[in-house]
């Protein structure tokens, strides 16, 4: 069939994916072909790999930029390691949707040139690839976001203000990621490049909105990759493929340059924020991100420098608070989660720091409002822009949408009101959390909650059905960090709690539960800090990972040895 006799929703598909493939196609030696029945692709993306890639695929952003500047490893090798798992990435799970290798390789050998002529690095990410979400605008390249309506009709003239920080610090961007249809969504899937999966268990979602960053980076396609968080769109794809990823509080990192529907819309604001393959990257780019001034560029930024020092750990006390929450009252999560958060409670407590239960507060209260908050105009701009590209709604806009579609738009005033019962439910949690100095040993309100990411690990595709894990800290405009710490399989059996349902999202949840369902998924776990206290979040992480080492999830990183409840140790791999 020619594309004359394709509707136009389809010809725009179509177009896409071929101007994808031609990109690809001069490097058609670093393809590799799966069968569709293989579940995990994890073991077979080494295919055609040399031993130096090997190597520098084991590498994270901290890693690279310190070999390259060392002169250990030149930029284009580097970035030829990356390109050859990002291609293996792509044939596996559908995770990119704009490239500009070439680009990235005249870039590579500039910074190489560069390197030989001063004997300098033109900055902290000098010869570092970093990937980019769809929606964040690349100069050059189209900015489609999902939408069929703004494919051809979005390149970018400019870069958004993080990737043109990135370039100045030396980072070589080479690619853009898929995201899904509305950006709305905690799965990855759209009308124009079809749907994201996880390298884990292709049956299973990579996770949205950022979940083409998830599965590339999980693949080793990506050191670093640049994702965005209004509900959950940073830390749900890396918990669900075991990774690092940071949701600052709004005004921190730079957000500007960004292609979305609400432009505008202040109710509710999201972050940009970085994925990684360990803690310290996160850091890393936020170090960048704030050295480069960002406020003196975008209005809305806050002037905080980067506090390393805090980051590193100091001024931290000795003696630790952490709440754990289990159950945030609405939906309980299944089984493997549980028992993780057992095994963190243990080692924390085991090194003497003081362990609170966190009580849950008005969770589906605060959904309920998040949701309002989204879509003020009742979805109507988000079902205006898939109706002119002639699309569909994919399940999870659907689903989305489902929530406002029977009410009109709110009224200025009713919005007026919407804003009010925001913050005087962000000062009850916020009072909520400086009373837990009464229940601590320490007498300190607690310095952080560890809690769940989701519900469940990576769910079967178009089954996401709770967000509140990740969205109640948007509403409460607090950091959170997701970190990995395990992998499940199917040899742990665990039997679910039969426990009653309490509503109809925890029923179809708690029914979900199937041991075979989840097979090889990445477990995580979430820690959540103070507003605009992202270094001393970070450093309470340092503190638990060194209770609990790391699990890596990157296939050259390491991989996973399974002990006690989902846990592990690290082998290299």
């Amino acid at each position: 069939m020619t594309l004359n006799h394709l509707s136009p929703r389809l010809a725009v598909a179509a177009c896409k994916q071929d101007d994808r493939e031609t990109k690809l196609r001069p490097f058609q030696d670093w393809r590799i072909h799966v069968n569709p029945d293989i579940s995990n692709v994890i073991p077979v993306l080494s295919k055609g790999l040399s031993d130096k890639d090997r190597i520098i695929l084991r590498c994270d952003a901290t890693t690279l930029a310190e070999v390259v500047r060392k002169g250990v490893y030149a930029a284009v090798d580097v970035l030829t390691a990356f390109i050859k798992a990002a291609i293996a990435a792509q044939d596996t799970t559908n995770c990119l949707t704009e490239i500009c290798f070439e680009d990235a390789f005249e870039r590579a050998r500039e910074l190489d040139e560069y390197m030989e002529k001063t004997g300098q690095v033109v900055g902290p990410l000098h010869g570092v690839p970093v990937s980019i979400k769809d929606h964040i605008k690349v100069k050059g390249l189209d900015t489609s976001t999902g939408y069929t309506a703004w494919a051809y009709n979005t390149v970018a003239e400019e870069d958004a203000l993080v990737v043109k920080i990135l370039r100045d610090a030396g980072a070589v961007i080479y690619v853009k990621t898929q995201n899904p249809q509305t950006l709305l969504s905690l799965e990855t899937n759209n009308n124009i490049f079809g749907r994201t999966c996880n390298p884990f268990n292709r049956s299973l979602t990579a996770g949205g909105s950022s979940g083409g960053e998830s599965a590339l980076i999980a693949c080793g396609g990506s050191p670093l990759g640049v994702g965005t968080d209004i509900g959950g769109s940073i830390r749900v794809p890396a918990g669900h493929c075991g990774l690092y990823g940071l949701k600052g509080s709004v005004a921190r990192l730079p957000h500007s340059g960004l292609l979305g529907s609400h432009a505008g819309m202040e109710a509710i604001i999201g972050c940009v924020g970085p994925m990684a393959t360990s803690a310290r990257d996160l850091a890393l780019f936020c170090s960048v991100m704030l050295e480069a001034e960002p406020w003196l560029q975008e209005p809305p930024l806050l002037e905080m420098p980067w506090k390393g020092h805090v980051a590193r750990g100091h001024g931290l006390p000795e003696r630790l608070s952490v709440a754990i929450l289990y159950d945030d009252g609405v939906v309980k999560p299944h089984p493997p989660i549980l028992q993780a958060l057992d095994k963190y409670k243990e080692a924390l407590e085991s090194a003497g720091h003081d362990v609170v239960m966190w009580e849950p507060l008005d969770h589906q209260k605060g959904w309920d409002l998040i949701v309002k908050l989204y879509l003020l105009d009742g979805g109507a701009e988000y079902r205006e822009t898939i109706q002119a590209g002639g699309e569909r709604e994919v399940p999870q806009s659907k689903w989305m949408l489902d929530h406002a579609r029977s009410r009109r738009p709110y009224t200025p005033h009713e919005i007026f009101r919407l804003s009010v019962e925001r913050e005087a439910f962000r000062a009850n949690a916020l009072a909520h959390w400086n009373a837990t100095k009464s229940r601590t040993a320490t007498g300190r309100p607690v310095d952080a909650i560890l809690c769940p990411v989701a519900p469940t690990l990576a769910p079967p595709h178009d089954s996401t059905s709770w967000w509140g894990y990740t969205s109640h800290w948007n509403l409460l405009d607090l950091p959170a960090v997701v970190f990995p710490v395990g992998q499940y399989t199917t040899s742990m059996w665990v039997q679910a709690d039969p426990s009653r349902s309490r509503n109809s999202v925890e029923d179809f949840i708690t029914r979900q539960w199937s041991p075979n369902t989840y097979d090889n998924a990445p477990i995580s776990l979430q820690l959540v800090g103070r507003r605009h206290n992202e270094e001393r979040l970070l450093a309470i992480l340092g503190v638990i990972e060194k209770l609990v080492p790391p699990a890596h999830s990157v296939p050259f990183l390491g991989s996973f040895s399974h002990g006690v409840n989902g846990h592990h140790k690290v082998t290299e791999g």
